[in-house]
């Protein structure tokens, strides 16, 4: 059976999208995902979003994330894209309240961006003078460097996500750098097992670490390979609350795949 699909990127981090509202796509999403994402075997893409029906009372949909390796977290640019697919499908750009893997959010257009809600967050964890850790609906490192473009990333973030604590579970990895009023960032993600274009939970744990820091009063702009985000929030002792994560997206095609037993 072939079942259509719609292919997103959000600065640069891409993924694929199915309506499974109707419960139509049957493979299950980790064995999907490995089998889709994949850059050379497959469609290609940093993650696969099913858009399923609502599971939580006064919820719009819900978003079923999976890494290229079949693994789940929270995504952050794959739940901006999936609310302009959804506001594609139904002809509205009404906001939203949505469910994901760790809770509900809230997503919105402004100015024709997508701008969605993330969870509280609470002080990141200092490992040393320039790294901390935070978990923005998926665990993050951040390491404050000279310079984020002289960082040789792979092997680098590598022997942070490999560590003894990290091994297991895995962690994304973030290098961070303050320049002319905006944070400078690339991002090693954990499930891609690569550097991507653009992370949204790790932009707003860069974020997050940069305001603990002094910089930015109620958050902060922040430039990846991929593009530019906007972070909004605020700080409730370490603490911080009301989290906003804003962006543009795109819809880079559309297509039909066979679905396999």
């Amino acid at each position: 059976m072939s079942i259509p699909f719609s292919k997103w990127h959000g600065t640069g981090n891409d993924f694929i999208l199915f309506d499974d509202r109707q419960g139509q796509v049957a493979q299950p999403g980790a064995s999907l995902a490995q089998r889709l994402c994949h850059r050379h075997f497959g469609i290609g893409s940093d993650g696969l979003i099913l858009l399923q029906k609502p599971r939580e009372e006064g919820t719009s949909y819900h978003m079923e994330f999976f890494n290229p390796d079949g693994s789940q977290s929270f995504c952050g640019n794959g739940s901006r894209c999936a609310y302009a697919f959804y506001s594609q499908l139904t002809g509205t750009m009404e906001s939203a309240r949505f469910s994901a893997i760790d809770g509900v959010h809230q997503a919105r257009w402004i100015e024709g961006e997508v701008e969605i809600s993330m969870r509280d967050t609470a002080a990141g964890e200092a490992l040393d003078a320039t790294m901390e850790l935070l978990n923005t609906g998926s665990p993050h490192l951040v390491l404050w460097v000279e310079d984020p473009e002289k960082i040789d990333i792979i092997p680098e973030a590598r022997i942070h996500r490999n560590s003894p604590r990290f091994k297991e579970k895995g962690v994304n990895v973030n290098f961070v750098n303050w320049s002319n009023g905006a944070l400078d960032m690339r991002t090693y993600e954990r499930g891609v097992e690569n550097e991507t274009l653009s992370c949204g939970t790790g932009v707003t744990a860069a974020a997050l670490s940069a305001m603990a820091r002094g910089y930015g009063e109620e958050g902060c702009t922040v430039r990846t390979r991929g593009g530019i985000l906007h972070i909004t929030a605020k700080k409730k002792g370490n603490d911080f609350t009301d989290i906003w994560l804003r962006g543009p997206v795109a819809e880079v095609f559309r297509g039909e795949i066979e679905m396999k037993g």
